[in-house]
Parts: C-alpha cells; sequence; structure tokens
C-alpha cells in the first residue's frame, strides 16, 4: 500500500510495484491524450502560443480539462481559448513528464515543494480524465459498492478511487 508522509526536505512518496505502474500508465495515456506539443513548421502563432482553435474539444476528456472560460459568451471563450489552451496543455504535458522523471527514481521518492504541487496537478489531471470517461458523479460510491466484480469497469473505479486517496493522502503531507 502506498504511503504519503512529510519529511525534510519535502514529501515521501512511497508505491507498490502496481501502483508505480498505474500510476506511470495514467501518465502516458494522458501525454497521448494531450497530443503533440511542437508547432507545425511555419505555423508562426503555435510557435508564439496562439491556436487556431476557439471552439471547444469534441472529446468529453479534453473538454472537462480544457472547459470554456465563458459559458454565456461562445465568442469570448473561442478568444480566450485561442490564446490560453497552448499555455495550459503544454503545463499539463510538463506536469505528466515531472511525474514519470520522479518514478525513475523508484518506487520511493522525495518530492520537493514544487515536485508535490506538481504531483498533485497532475493527479487532479488523471482523475478528471477518468471520471469524465466513467461518468463518475456525486452518488458514485453508492454505485461503486452495487457494481458487480466481473463488471469491465469494475478496475477503473477501483483506480480512480485508489487515486483519490494518494491525491488526499499528498494534500495532507504537502499543508
Amino acid at each position: 500500500m502506498s504511503a504519503v508522509k512529510k519529511v525534510r526536505g519535502g514529501v515521501s512518496v512511497r508505491l507498490e510495484a502496481e501502483e508505480a505502474a498505474l500510476v506511470r500508465a495514467l501518465m502516458e495515456q494522458l501525454l497521448e491524450l494531450l497530443g503533440q506539443d511542437a508547432p507545425g513548421p511555419g505555423d508562426e502563432l503555435a510557435a508564439v502560443g496562439i491556436s487556431d482553435r476557439t471552439a471547444p474539444p469534441d472529446d468529453p476528456v479534453l473538454a472537462r480539462l480544457f472547459p470554456d472560460a465563458y459559458q454565456e459568451d461562445e465568442r469570448a471563450a473561442g478568444e480566450f481559448r485561442r490564446y490560453t489552451e497552448m499555455g495550459l496543455r503544454d503545463g499539463k504535458r510538463e506536469a505528466a513528464r515531472t511525474v514519470l522523471k520522479t518514478l525513475e527514481r523508484g518506487r520511493e521518492a522525495v518530492l520537493d515543494e514544487e515536485e508535490a504541487q506538481i504531483w498533485l496537478r497532475a493527479l487532479n489531471d488523471v482523475r478528471l480524465a477518468l471520471g469524465t470517461r466513467l461518468d463518475i458523479t456525486e452518488e458514485w460510491y453508492e454505485e461503486a459498492a452495487e457494481l458487480d466484480p466481473r463488471d469491465p469497469r469494475a478496475p477503473m473505479f477501483a483506480a480512480y478511487d485508489w487515486l483519490t486517496m494518494l491525491q488526499e493522502s499528498l494534500v495532507r503531507a504537502v499543508w
């Protein structure tokens, strides 16, 4: 079972081999979902972080990770997206990469304050993605309790629950 605790120099995160493998796999999937980070050749606007995309993503997970900033004003939401989404994607990719890098230290790593904050952001992104795919609602604990263990969604509900616990443990250790 994972253990998260405050130590001199930061926060110690100890994961079992299976837990580390799960976090690694989920971060890699998040990176794949977020897509490539290099603008194409000749794309001057993208080179400075401006996109030509103003519509929300079609994928419900990406729409959850990059929601409209202005619910009541489609034009303003599009302009906001155009100027911010590339930077937000870059930040999410960098957070996932940082988690993967710290996992390379072994199953127990001491995260400094900045790395702990990055882990919190990356875990939140993965939980949002997973929660969207599973259609998690406020009643999900009741639904999960009644779920047949043979249901193909059962392992993902378990992963979501474990990620919630890991994130909460990290929050408690940081604050």
